[in-house]
């Protein structure tokens, strides 16, 4: 007969596991849920399949990153709340560490080689975020409501620039959708268990929303840089709609036009993290390590800032999925809800498309040869199906071939 593990059993039984997916899960959070399934559901039968189905679910109706959202979620069923932290610490730390030395590294690049490869990533970039626009578009706009509020949504970024921007378009899609996307609700919802009181989501919504409103006040009534560090990722993290590849726009708006980090840095780092497995948001440690003497701590400047815009970035979806767990299924049968998110939804990929142009392409394609290579890694992505790690590979390669 099998027996249960004990808590701390399944602690590191979970650790173990979710640590051998951040160390192989390459190709982005759809493809995360796609290993996360053949793991739990499958082979360690943690949970069925509808109820997977049902917690995916819910991680894609709420902003943050999808994946890990999942993973935490997975975790707190096996193991309860230090299960969720195992869980979220084994699949993010992997790739975290990778990017933190990838920046200490980048710095001290000065040959044609390194360059050669650096300007690849940031070309690499590009064909990334076309891939994902393109995919985003015809599964979130399938329709001409949707699709028109996509496009209000770049009209909003370009006109409104910086966080507003971005905020102002989710909202104007939310509500869009409401009024627009009530058709084909679904009827059918699955139960979803979890051990997460109503008083837990109570602290974890109050905890949420106070960060979200605190920080912005602290950072503007202290000269603290890192309480500006704190409120820019915690912000970024908590306004993401659909996806890691959504956060682009929305760091770029925080580091880069704050003078943080520069183009270029930002770029070549958002190449390199489409080159590691596990969540694509570990790319905030590869900006808390550039920038530099913006942070200081006790670890030190880079290390530092690598572990605070790494917590930072991840901490409100993880809140928000804890709030909303005690009331999730009775929340989701609502038709409003569902309009709602559909209309959110279709306001990200115009919010993406937004920022292929700026500052993706604008930063990267300075040349035929630039375009080029650009295309060969859209093509390698959408026609040959090819792993993003291995594009990222190839393009990083041909800068060099390129580079002036």
């Amino acid at each position: 007969m099998n027996q249960e593990p004990r808590p701390a059993g399944r602690i590191r039984e979970v650790f173990h596991a979710f640590l051998l997916l951040g160390l192989t899960s390459f190709g982005g959070p759809i493809a995360h849920l796609g290993y996360f399934r053949t793991e739990f559901v499958e082979r360690r039968r943690w949970l069925t399949e509808r109820a997977y189905a049902d917690l995916v679910a819910l991680c894609q109706f709420l902003p943050g990153p999808a994946s890990s959202q999942v993973g935490f979620a997975l975790g707190l069923l096996r193991g309860g709340p230090w299960g969720a932290l195992a869980a979220w610490a084994a699949f993010t730390l992997p790739s975290a560490i990778v990017l933190v030395l990838f920046a200490l590294g980048a710095a001290m690049l000065d040959g044609p080689v390194s360059q050669g490869i650096i300007h690849g990533l940031k070309v690499t970039a590009v064909a990334i975020v076309a891939h994902a626009v393109w995919g985003m578009a015809k599964s979130l706009c399938p329709d001409r409501q949707r699709a028109g509020i996509a496009l209000a949504a770049v009209f909003t970024v370009v006109l409104v620039s910086g966080p507003l921007g971005q905020v102002a378009a989710i909202t104007i899609g939310a509500l869009a959708g409401m009024a627009l996307c009530r058709a084909h609700a679904e009827t059918e919802v699955q139960p979803l268990s979890l051990p997460v009181s109503a008083r837990a989501g109570q602290l974890a919504g109050i905890a949420f929303v106070a960060l979200l409103i605190g920080l912005p006040l602290l950072a503007w009534a202290s000269p603290s840089a890192t309480l500006a560090v704190m409120d820019a990722f915690y912000r970024a993290g908590a306004l993401v709609f659909g996806g890691g590849h959504v956060v682009l726009p929305l760091l770029e708006a925080e580091v880069v036009q704050s003078g943080w980090v520069s183009p270029d840095d930002f770029l070549a780092g958002y190449g390199a993290a489409q080159a590691v497995p596990g969540p694509l948001f570990t790319f905030a440690a590869y900006l808390g390590s550039v920038m530099g003497g913006a942070v200081t701590g006790p670890l030190g400047g880079s290390l530092f800032g690598a572990a605070l815009a790494l917590v930072m970035i991840f901490l409100p979806g993880l809140l928000l999925l804890v709030a909303v767990l005690p009331h999730w299924n009775r929340f989701r049968r609502w038709d409003s809800a569902q309009a709602l998110m559909r209309g959110a939804n279709a306001a990200v990929v115009g919010i993406l498309g937004a920022a292929l142009y700026h500052p993706v392409w604008t930063s990267a394609i300075i040349g035929p040869r630039e375009f080029a290579l650009a295309l060969t890694g859209f093509l390698l992505l959408s026609v040959w199906k090819l792993p993003a790690w291995a594009v990222v590979a190839l393009l990083a390669g041909g800068g060099i071939l390129i580079v002036p």
